[in-house]
């Protein structure tokens, strides 16, 4: 599935881009500050029937 990242990953400052169950993120081992997200496809809410 192909997607447009909206979130920008800078390699040289040590950003990966990864995506974990439809979100994608941008995450930095170097500068934990630098974290970023694009939320993915909405989740269904649990049903709860009594």
């Amino acid at each position: 599935m192909k997607y447009k990242a909206s979130v920008k990953a800078n390699p040289e400052k040590g950003d990966k881009i990864v995506r974990r169950r439809g979100v994608v993120y941008v995450i930095n081992s170097k500068d934990p500050n630098r974290k970023q997200r694009q939320k993915g496809p909405a989740r269904k809410k649990a049903r709860i029937s009594w």
